[in-house]
């Protein structure tokens, strides 16, 4: 989802995008170096992550830590030892304590415990944006990293237990509408708050901020400035896939942290805010979706 909306982005701008092939196995480290050797890429946006919601996460926590690991680790180095000029790595908003205050800046990293449902997963990602930071230090590279809040748009994955909260719920609702079910059963309680972004205003923060050809920061949160309720959430999606039944929340799942929003001061003084209102983007989002995946 992300690497596509980057790569669309990038045309848009009038950049020759070269995307790999999708069988290249990026946890081999060969692979890795023998597809930057025949590339020779200028920069290089590292969107490739074994991702997922909760269930995901607490069902395969040793997949998601040893396969994001060896993913970032096998470009990162790749891209130093073949001199690409610049490196963007996508990390997660999970990789901030459970504990932070509100809203979540970029100095709170590593101030408190994880997230106990994804924390393989933030640890990871963690490690990715200090491998980012420490070749700028010892190897003088230009290495950036970007924190985006929940992502969601075409391309995302939908299925219904390895999915995140959006492409997952859109399904289960498509589903019962197709089904006649009388409701939706939705985990947790409803009352945790989340920020959404459209994948393609992240993509479009992106492409700026490798445009730049100085910045105060090496690390970047991207967020969507508003958040709403899995609540309301529920509701809007009932709404604009046009279930008629009702919701009912889970409350013996998981609900996860309370609240998560990204504090967008640094991307903010560059001039960027998102464009892509949430119900206008799950309406864009579900079009695509009827096309494409149901």
């Amino acid at each position: 989802m992300v690497g596509s909306a980057i790569s669309r982005a990038l045309v848009h701008h009038g950049y020759n995008v070269v995307e790999p092939d999708k069988r290249v196995d990026l946890r081999n480290q060969k692979a890795v170096t023998d597809l930057m050797k025949t590339l020779e890429p200028d920069w290089v946006f590292l969107a490739a992550a074994k991702v997922g919601g909760i269930y995901a996460n607490s069902t395969f926590p040793a997949e998601f830590i040893y396969d994001n690991l060896m993913i970032q680790t096998n470009v990162i180095h790749a891209a130093y030892i073949h001199a690409v000029t610049r490196l963007l790595f996508l990390g997660s908003s999970c990789i901030y304590p459970k504990g932070s205050p509100q809203p979540i800046k970029e100095e709170y990293l590593l101030s408190g415990y994880l997230e106990p449902t994804n924390a393989p997963y933030a640890v990871a990602k963690i490690a990715g944006i200090t491998m980012a930071q420490s070749y700028n230090r010892q190897y003088n590279t230009n290495y950036l990293a970007v924190m985006p809040c929940n992502l969601y748009g075409p391309n995302d994955n939908f299925h219904l237990q390895n999915s995140h909260v959006i492409p997952a719920l859109m399904r289960k609702t498509h589903e019962a509408k197709i089904a006649n079910a009388e409701c939706v059963e939705v985990w947790g309680s409803g009352t945790p708050l989340r920020e959404f972004l459209h994948v393609d205003d992240l993509a479009e923060s992106c492409v700026h901020l490798m445009e730049q050809e100085t910045l105060s920061h090496t690390m970047y949160n991207i967020g969507a400035g508003t958040e709403i309720s899995i609540h309301d959430l529920a509701l809007l999606m009932k709404k604009i896939v046009g279930f008629e039944g009702d919701i009912k929340f889970n409350t013996n799942m998981p609900d996860g942290a309370l609240r998560k929003v990204m504090d967008n001061s640094r991307m903010e003084a560059l001039g960027l805010r998102p464009t892509i209102a949430l119900e206008e983007g799950l309406r864009s989002t579900y079009a695509w979706f009827l096309e494409h995946a149901s």
